[in-house]
């Protein structure tokens, strides 16, 4: 005799507002399973609601789409969450304090991450030998904020054989094959700690209002078992606590024809089948061969691409690791797979690279086809606009970060330190991409930038270029609705609340609802309540939002305590 869960009863959220683009007014919201049942106003609810409902008195709080985070590698995120947290940190010494601080506790590497030297006023990393000094003769590994370079002890230079490894710089600092190295043998876990550490950066991800994440996992980034593991837990709730916020799988790897692409998705749809116990479903697989697929590396490591040289290191143009014949063979390949293929890029070199690959990829198989197939670059920050009406020619979506800018842009900034005044000024340009038509999802690239949405948004809202800047309505759909369309889901109404849609939002408590334009950027008519524009936060305070709850496809993800 087989049993069933169940059924879920109707949940009526009342008392509160609601982001819909049925109702802008709206202040209820009835869901029922899954779906969005009703979308309308605190009157209808009263006399909508019954006994069979439960209710949920959101008490003058948002009730919005869940965010969507474009781009993040989760176990790093797990790990930084749970290592030493080196963000704050002002000095050099602050470095060392903190790191002598954690090698007087618990065994093993001392790992930390999220140091940026250019805010320091030495302007240099830890050198090996101060870290074996501070940790005491522990081995020591420190990532850099861009997560493209590190530092490490004298002592794990020795064990790992950096001394032969390109990219050992001699003095503790490790980029490319040498921080490849030290990254593989940093992730190298047992089954049992990669799991703990997928769960803690999901439930940490739900807790701020995340109900899916695109991972960009590539080789030098991750193993390939990180990501179907992940996904088997996130998606399919394999040894989890409970529900996750949703897993949109990329791997980053390089392919020259088709028939290679579907080998990296059958490879990776039978080890998920293995962890299942069946076949995977359709939206169960790789979304794309993209991601942190390198066509070069960072600014902040000095890796990426330039056309000319970097105004800090005159005698270097930084890396770039592809070519425009295999940028254009990878996105011909992928097209013909019915795959998203895609790149990280950041450098303006770099982009000419990936500009070129899509004029020769489109040659291949025909611009129709290459349009059609939702390609996408991640971070774009750097790029002409010459370049960017040819993304938009070639449809191609870009999943940008504007925590960069918030981080590095704007006067003595670490743009302006590796580029000088003129070319930092020209970074990320959010405005630029949306006058051209090309499609943008927003994201943190978490550990490099916080997962904290709000912040994405309120980055948009003050650029440090105020003909970039975008209104937080533009930047809250980039974030949620967009998102999804970058990651191709089947359902087009994810995204959006309203009759009929999927479940998906989450609870914020609010200080005030506003429309928010970047100052100059708006029109009279859209602030006006006649214009019938949903209400989001205010975010010109200091105060951002509080997640109180997160649900998924009518599934609850998180609750605060008290809600």
């Amino acid at each position: 005799m087989s049993s069933t869960a169940p059924a879920r009863r109707p949940v009526l959220y009342r008392n509160g507002s609601v982001y819909s683009p049925a109702d802008p007014f709206a202040t209820a919201v009835l869901v029922d399973g899954p779906r969005v049942a009703w979308v309308g106003s605190e009157e209808a609810a009263r006399s909508l609601q019954d006994s069979s409902m439960d209710v949920v008195d959101l008490d003058g709080r948002l009730l919005a789409p869940g965010f969507v985070d474009s781009h993040v590698h989760l176990t790093e995120t797990a790990l930084a969450l749970s290592t030493l947290d080196l963000s704050a940190a002002g000095s050099l010494q602050e470095v060392l304090d903190a790191v002598a601080g954690a090698a007087r506790t618990g065994h093993g590497v001392v790992l930390g991450s999220g140091w940026d030297e250019s805010v320091w006023p030495e302007r240099r990393a830890p050198t090996a030998q101060e870290l074996d000094r501070a940790a005491g003769g522990r081995e020591v590994y420190l990532t850099r904020i861009d997560v493209h370079s590190g530092v490490v002890s004298a002592s794990l230079a020795r064990r790992l054989g950096l001394a032969s490894v390109e990219g050992w710089l001699g003095d503790g600092r490790v980029e490319h094959l040498a921080h490849d190295r030290v990254r593989a043998a940093a992730l190298d876990l047992d089954a049992g700690r990669r799991a703990e550490l997928h769960r803690l950066g999901l439930r940490h991800a739900a807790a701020q209002g995340y109900v899916a994440l695109a991972e960009a996992s590539a080789e030098q980034v991750a193993p390939f078992e990180d990501l179907v593991h992940l996904v088997a837990l996130a998606n399919h709730g394999v040894h989890a606590d409970g529900p996750t916020p949703r897993v949109l799988p990329y791997r980053g790897e390089l392919v020259r024809d088709a028939a290679q692409a579907r080998a990296v998705v059958e490879r990776f749809d039978a080890a998920l089948a293995q962890l299942l116990g069946r076949p995977p479903q359709r939206g169960e697989s790789l979304v794309g061969l993209a991601g942190d697929l390198c066509v070069d590396g960072a600014l902040g490591s000095r890796t990426a691409a330039l056309r000319a040289p970097y105004a800090d290191e005159p005698s270097s143009t930084g890396d770039l690791y592809l070519d425009p014949d295999a940028v254009g063979a990878h996105l011909a390949a992928t097209t013909e797979a019915g795959l998203q293929g895609g790149f990280h890029v950041i450098g303006d070199a770099g982009m000419d690279t990936v500009l070129d690959g899509l004029d020769r990829a489109a040659q291949l198989v025909g611009e129709r086809a290459l349009q059609g197939a939702g390609h996408r670059l991640e971070h774009a920050e750097m790029i002409d606009p010459e370049g960017i009406e040819r993304l938009a020619r070639h449809a191609v979506t870009v999943s940008v970060q504007p925590g960069f800018d918030a981080a590095w842009g704007g006067p003595g900034g670490l743009y302006e330190q590796r580029l000088g005044a003129g070319r930092a000024a020209a970074m990320n340009p959010l405005a630029s991409f949306y006058r051209a038509g090309v499609p943008v999802a927003l994201g943190s690239d978490a550990p490099v930038v916080p997962l904290s949405p709000w912040d994405t948004v309120r980055a948009c809202l003050e650029h440090h270029d105020p003909e970039q800047r975008i209104s937080a309505r533009a930047a809250f759909l980039a974030s949620t609705r967009g998102a999804w369309r970058a990651a191709r889901h089947p359902d087009p109404m994810q995204g959006q609340l309203a009759p009929g849609t999927p479940a998906t939002f989450a609870v914020w408590d609010v200080e005030a609802l506003m429309v928010q334009q970047a100052e100059g950027t708006g029109s009279s008519w859209s602030t006006d309540p006649r214009a019938r524009t949903p209400l989001l936060p205010a975010l010109d305070g200091t105060a951002l939002p509080v997640c109180r709850q997160t649900v998924l496809d009518g599934v609850e993800l998180f609750r605060s305590d008290g809600f």
